[in-house]
């Protein structure tokens, strides 16, 4: 008897936790950028603080990590070009809400964009990088 009750507390616990990931699974984070903005200008060498909003972090995602990439955005084009080779940051705390990056050497443009992974990725408005 004792051992029938275990097997059913186990199996109502096993359902339990599948339900919450597949909760935590369909909890999609996509927060906002909220800096850089458009048209801001960043100088090579330079350290930015990128800032996303973190207001509305489900709790599934509350321990998750981030990745920011940076890429650009040809006019009439949707093809990010990430630099996926050279993170910007990764492994931070996405409730962090900002991470301090240092501008690599690339060339000159105003198209410039970056991307935060946590769960999903969100992207800045274009910004320049220069020399």
């Amino acid at each position: 008897m004792f051992s029938v009750k275990l097997l059913a507390a186990l199996a109502t616990v096993a359902t339990a936790a599948s339900a919450a990931a597949i909760r935590a699974a369909d909890e999609v984070f996509s927060p906002t950028i909220t800096a850089p903005h458009g048209g801001d200008q960043w100088t090579v060498g330079s350290v930015q603080t990128i800032t996303w909003d973190t207001s509305s972090i489900p709790p599934a995602n509350q321990n998750q990590s981030g990745l920011i990439l940076l890429g650009y955005v040809e006019d009439g084009q949707t093809d990010e070009h990430l630099d996926v080779e050279h993170p910007l940051a990764s492994n931070f705390p996405i409730t962090a809400g900002a991470a301090n990056v240092t501008v690599p050497k690339v060339p000159t443009r105003d198209d410039y964009v970056v991307v935060l992974f946590g769960d999903s990725g969100n992207t800045s408005p274009k910004f320049t990088i220069s020399q």
